[in-house]
């Protein structure tokens, strides 16, 4: 059996294809950076991070996009030859007025580099494209204000030519996105996300003779949801894809979020699930489970072996012996290799110091986002600031203005100091007294997550004290973790574990980071026996 979620934390608005025995799946990133997530699997079940397609700034400049702005909802798909992808940078988010511009971008190897985007449009977000049988291509829109679904044709050189056709108004459950066609048989069938992207989400399907329409919905519509009576169960499931396996089964990704201890609070952001389906004797596509609520686990694919990969739930870490950086590292808007650099000093990271976190702009934080509720981050680092302007340290973060902030800074009179700040909807508190550290030295910084993800506590251990053991202190209480959730930021992404140095003197100092490591409570318990 397959365990959901397949994707754990902030892997939201899944596009999957196969491609001979391999499977691919991309999701979307927002303001993060590099844009837009790949990952590899061969059984459905095991999956590795890939190199992300949009990591050019002449593919993508995110400077300035809003918080859950930026890169929406991809769709992955490949015609035979090449992969494609199109993708949405959301520019505004406020009221009625989106600014959302679609763009295409393709390659002939999927781990390899991709082309500069050509610009599509900007009508409505999520868009995809659909290869139909004859070779013919399609662009499939949503339009802005959940106004239907739209079809028009590409040509070979991707331009967009002749009617522009809506061709689906939605099932009547409102907010229809995240449209994907398919011809198979004799029918185009159309799946959309529908009934906005919180905890009434759902797959509406719809089926027509052409891809012109007009498509009539499935009669026992949705044919995907969450049962909102179990805060247990897998909840905001919607926005989903479909895949057909070599031996003729199918399968559903699509999004998903855990909410921590029976609420509505989610740190993991939506993350992609897995459900396997089958046709029913009147061509529509349902649950092999039955009903239509998501399932925690689901029926591996027939004639596959397992095939292990890295398994990024049980933990991370990196002591930057490497030349490059790992491909799990993301940074908000900004290129990290603008500000980060594992070779001038071999084995440290040294990060330059720039913009505060409530920049929209330029912020050193280098970091990889939780995928287990319970969990710790710890870092060792080397910072000799001079001014209060300059702080360095271990975040768990959210976005531009929901964090913890650990790190050590200067008082007016030139003291190091440990603080402790916290910004919850942009009102930023110090959460402790300062704690005054030796100048030089290095410190290590630890983020405990409790078991039932609710709460965290941060820890400091100053290396070289005169202790033969290490010690660890406490710094400040215990913090909730509900300023780093969906509900409370009214956001797309979860939470993340960085490294991060402002300096807003301009003065551009630096940290040397000696290692950055995300353990899960499962598995230092494992590494324990």
């Amino acid at each position: 059996m397959i365990q959901n979620p397949i994707l754990k934390g902030f892997c939201p608005d899944p596009s999957i294809i196969r491609v001979g025995e391999d499977y691919y799946i991309a999701t979307s990133t927002f303001e993060w950076w590099p844009g837009v997530r790949l990952f590899h699997s061969r059984d459905l079940q095991h999956w590795e991070q890939i190199p992300s397609p949009l990591r050019r700034e002449s593919q993508l400049n995110l400077i300035g996009d809003p918080t859950s702005g930026g890169v929406w909802a991809p769709c992955l798909s490949y015609d035979g030859e090449r992969f494609f992808l199109i993708y949405t940078d959301v520019k505004t988010k406020k009221g009625r007025y989106y600014n959302t511009h679609n763009y295409l971008i393709y390659t002939d190897d999927i781990y390899g580099d991709w082309s500069e985007p050509v610009y599509l449009n900007s009508i409505g977000f999520d868009p995809s494209l659909f290869h139909d049988t004859d070779g013919r291509k399609y662009l499939v829109n949503m339009v802005n204000g959940f106004k239907g679904v739209l079809v028009q044709e590409l040509d070979q050189e991707f331009h967009l030519i002749g009617e522009r056709k809506k061709v689906y108004a939605g099932s009547g459950i409102g907010c229809t996105e995240g449209p994907h066609i398919y011809h198979i048989g004799d029918w185009y069938y159309l799946i959309v996300a529908e009934g906005g992207t919180g905890y009434g989400h759902c797959v509406t399907m719809a089926r027509a003779k052409t891809v012109w329409g007009p498509f009539e919905t499935a009669p026992e519509n949705p044919i995907l949801t969450s049962n909102s009576e179990d805060m247990t169960a897998l909840q905001k499931c919607g926005h989903a894809d479909i895949v057909e396996t070599p031996s003729g089964e199918w399968y559903m990704v699509h999004l998903c979020s855990r909410p921590l201890n029976g609420e509505k609070w989610c740190t993991l952001g939506r993350e992609t699930a897995i459900q396997k389906m089958i046709w029913d004797e009147d061509g529509w596509l349902r649950l092999k489970a039955g009903g239509r609520f998501a399932e925690s686990e689901t029926e591996s694919p027939k004639g596959i072996t397992e095939v292990y990969l890295e398994d990024e739930e049980k933990g991370f870490f990196d002591d930057f012996d490497a030349d490059t950086l790992h491909v799990r590292y993301s940074s908000p808007r900004a290129d990290y290799n603008g500000f980060a650099d594992c070779r001038t000093r071999k084995g440290y990271l040294r990060l330059t110091g720039q913009e505060s976190m409530n920049s929209l702009h330029h912020v050193s934080l280098l970091g990889v986002r939780q995928q287990s509720v319970s969990c710790h981050a710890e870092t060792k680092m080397e910072f000799e600031p001079e001014y209060p302007e300059q702080l360095a340290g271990l975040t768990y973060m959210y976005d531009a203005m929901n964090f913890y902030v650990l790190g050590k800074t200067a008082t007016e009179e030139g003291q190091t100091v440990l603080t402790l700040i916290k910004s919850d909807t942009g009102v930023v508190t110090d959460e402790m007294e300062p704690i005054p550290v030796p100048k030089g030295g290095e410190i290590k910084l630890r983020a405990n997550v409790a078991e039932d993800g609710t709460y965290v506590q941060f820890y400091y251990c100053i290396e070289g004290e005169d202790t033969e053991t290490e010690e660890w202190h406490q710094a400040g209480e215990c913090y909730t973790t509900e300023i780093l959730t969906d509900e409370h930021c009214r956001g797309f992404t979860g939470a993340y574990f960085g490294m991060y140095i402002h300096d807003m003197t301009g003065l551009s100092f630096t940290a040397d980071f000696d290692y950055f490591s995300v353990k899960t409570k499962q598995s230092e318990r494992e590494a324990e026996k």
